[in-house]
């Protein structure tokens, strides 16, 4: 499913809290007049005279190691074109952003006003001092093949013109498994490239390194096949000129093994691939239209194998799956170029990744049983939590060998370790579940859709195909915000409460047989199902809806206590909890109870950890539990230090393979220098706590709120655990992201509970 994004949703998201999407963070800590004389002056001078004596120390006393320059002129950006630099600023931030997300890579972006490429190689030649690598981004051809080279000659730090280089290496990787598949040899295909900018000659150059032969290759430009006879060939096409009696696309695609398009959507027709050979591998890149669409070419060849630019197919060809891990590699070594070995170690290390198994939170995160290698999976999936630790370590060895790294890594164990904490493999997370949810979205009810921010959320999930909103309030209100906010939910069913006579009707009744020897009569279970959350709970119970979203405007008990009456606990547990989810630098963790049980005495916290370590579990972490006290094991007495130390021991029989510890303080269960030094024998001293238990409502609720506004860290949740059916509860004032993000949990939630029933159901 293709995203559809509206001009005032892509300038609203650039332009909220501060604008632009980057900003610089000190690493340092500047709160005393001593922080700040070290940090300038006088301070400042120590690192700068050992720079000064040797120049390699700017690597050990600045950030140039792990700072990339993404630097354009805005000749050629997206699919926009010459709309100068300043217009591509927002790209170039952009791409920092995947830099960072991806592989922990700190980014200045730099957009230069000069179109004459020897003034722009001098002025990027003059910005070495200040970066570890370059990264060349939308120049127009056939500028970008002379900036690159010359720039790569003249530099001593690693550089790529990403638009070149990381479609060749993608793609690259994608045809050596579509040929294993098809028992082909690359020097013996006949491949067929359209297109002659810098991705099409690039690919091609590569496909040449990979084994590929020139006289095998006939290349289309926009005036048709380039032919070696052809008047003032350009010199930059004149590699891949054919002497074959050619001149259409349609005389040289028949018995071609491969059709490479990066020029323009619809070019190439069923026909063509038709007249291709057997097995014919058709990778068409134009975006956002391929040279022919997926339905249209697999339809044509049962026997094809696919590869497109896009989402909303297999074997999408993405350059985030590249540029990230390459320069992560490259930096790490302090290489002093991008060689042909390290992009063919790069082509390599992708290959053979999407060959191994798949772990089971990747398939996850696509909602498919199984991933296996594959015609529908040649190219690992860019939410492959293994891409940086196989491919920069495969970009970094093959710098070493090849003698352009200026430093030799030699614990390749502790490397690993390194690169997982620099981005936080745990960023892609929410990621994961966004892309679960959109591949079985499920029916949730908006118990709020009276409030803007609640319209716009379901907007996005609609969109985005996350889930499928209901939503209840006044249709006439509902209609007039979407008019105010232009929001567009023509397809989203609307419910009135107060005017469903005959649904409010039989779900009054329904509450009444479920609650009438607790008191409720007839009158008053029709009554309240006038209230929305008490609706919206009986659609989800009756089967109307999958799962159910409140609580922006109301207080949290106000909020639970309908879906407690009316849907109640899981089967085989007494009680529910809340967890938040804390995205920091530091990692992932999970925090429970923050939201629902007041005062757990060590028995009901037994039973909070059991629905906590279900819970991380569910969003594919180990849980590796501390339940927190202002005690560490003993050493302080009172109420608090007793129940967690009883309730740890509780659990430890109840969940034997359980790693948990307690009574411990919250800094001791993350530190393991600490506990190695002081409690070695605690069970979180390897690794450390990345869920922690508190001992009550107060203490978590308090902690998860201060990490979130005093230590920068990002909140998913709460995480409603234990009820029987999808009822997730929004933090009131939440943001519409947030709700997103909730909605998303919620549709993974209700595909599990779906799965959960049907195993539950007797076979018919």
């Amino acid at each position: 499913m293709s995203i559809k994004i509206r001009k005032e949703d892509a300038l609203n998201y650039h332009t909220q809290d501060q604008p632009g999407k980057i900003e610089v963070i000190p690493t340092k800590m500047l709160s005393t007049q001593l922080d700040l004389a070290l940090a300038y002056s006088p301070g400042v001078a120590e690192p700068c005279l050992e720079i000064a004596e040797e120049q390699e120390n700017a690597y050990k006393y600045t950030a140039k190691g792990n700072l990339v320059g993404v630097i354009s002129n805005g000749t050629a950006v997206l699919g926009l074109g010459n709309i100068g630099p300043e217009a591509s600023k927002p790209v170039m931030e952009g791409k920092g952003v995947l830099f960072k997300k991806f592989a922990g890579i700190d980014v200045f972006d730099i957009e230069i006003n000069e179109e004459d490429p020897d003034e722009f190689i001098k002025i990027v030649k003059s910005l070495e001092p200040t970066f570890g690598g370059i990264n060349l981004e939308d120049i127009k051809a056939p500028e970008s093949f002379k900036i690159e080279e010359t720039l790569r000659e003249q530099m001593h730090i690693p550089l790529m013109h990403d638009d070149q280089h990381g479609t060749a290496i993608i793609s690259s990787a994608g045809l050596l498994n579509a040929l294993i598949l098809v028992e082909k040899k690359i020097e013996d295909i006949y491949i067929v490239v359209n297109g002659a900018g810098a991705s099409a000659t690039a690919c091609t150059k590569l496909y040449v390194s990979l084994g590929a032969k020139k006289e095998n290759i006939v290349m289309l430009d926009s005036a048709g096949v380039i032919r070696k006879d052809r008047e003032n060939l350009d010199p930059l096409k004149a590699p891949f000129a054919t002497d074959r009696d050619i001149n259409t696309l349609e005389e040289a695609i028949k018995g071609a093994d491969m059709f490479l398009g990066l020029s323009k959507g619809d070019v190439l027709t069923q026909d063509h691939v038709r007249s291709m050979t057997k097995d014919p591998i058709v990778f068409a890149l134009a975006n956002p239209d391929p040279e022919i669409s997926y339905q249209l070419a697999t339809s044509a060849r049962q026997d094809i194998i696919m590869a497109t630019g896009r989402s909303d197919h297999p074997n999408q060809v993405n350059n985030v799956l590249g540029f990230p891990y390459i320069f992560r590699g490259a930096l790490d070594v302090r290489a002093t170029t991008i060689n042909e070995e390290m992009k063919l170690a790069a082509v390599t290390a992708l290959a053979e990744l999407a060959r191994e198994p798949v772990p089971d939170m990747v398939s996850k995160a696509y909602s498919v049983d199984k991933i296996v290698f594959g015609k529908d999976y040649l190219i690992p999936k860019p939410l492959d939590p293994r891409l940086i630790t196989t491919i920069s370590p495969a970009v970094a060895k093959a710098a070493m060998t090849s003698g352009v790294a200026k430093y030799h890594i030699k614990d390749w164990k502790q490397y690993h370790i390194d690169l997982e904490k620099r981005i936080g493999i745990d960023q892609k997370l929410i990621s994961r579940i966004i892309s679960r949810a959109k591949n079985d979205p499920k029916r949730v009810v908006f118990a709020e859709a009276d409030n803007y921010k609640i319209l716009k959320a379901a907007q996005i999930v609609a969109e985005e195909g996350i889930g499928i909103p209901i939503l209840l309030g006044n249709k006439k209100h509902i209609d007039k915000l979407c008019e105010q906010y232009n929001l567009d939910l023509q397809d989203s069913q609307i419910i009135d409460t107060f005017k469903e006579e005959e649904k409010t009707e039989e779900f009054g009744r329904k509450l009444y047989e479920k609650r009438k020897r607790k008191g409720l009569t007839y009158y008053e279970g029709k009554k309240l199902m006038r209230d929305r959350n008490y609706f919206g709970a009986m659609m989800v119970q009756c089967g109307e809806a999958d799962a159910l979203i409140s609580g922006l405007t109301k207080d949290y008990p106000k909020t639970i206590l309908p879906a407690l009456r009316i849907i109640g606990t899981e089967e085989g547990i007494d009680r529910v909890a809340g967890m938040y989810i804390i995205s920091s630098k530091k990692g992932t963790f999970f925090f429970a109870d923050t939201t629902v049980n007041v005062n757990p005495s060590a028995q009901e916290l037994v039973e909070i950890i059991g629905l906590t370590a279900r819970g991380v579990r569910f969003f594919d972490y180990e849980p590796r539990i501390g339940v927190l006290s202002y005690s560490n094991f003993g050493s302080s007495k009172g109420h608090i230090p007793e129940k967690t130390r009883n309730a740890t021991a509780l659990a430890k029989q109840k969940y034997p393979g359980l790693i948990i510890d307690g009574d411990i303080q919250a800094n001791v269960a993350i530190n393991t220098d600490i506990q190695q030094s002081n409690y070695p024998f605690s069970e979180l001293a390897k690794d450390g706590a990345n869920t922690f238990v508190f001992p009550d409502l107060a203490s978590g609720n308090i902690a998860y709120k201060l990490v979130m506004e005093l230590g920068g860290a990002e909140g998913i949740g709460p995480v409603l655990m234990g009820m029987n059916k999808p009822v997730h509860i929004l933090q009131l004032g939440s943001s519409v992201r947030e709700i997103v993000n909730m909605v998303a949990i919620a549709v993974v939630d209700a595909q599990w509970t779906e799965k959960k029933e049907a195993r539950k159901s007797p076979k018919k």
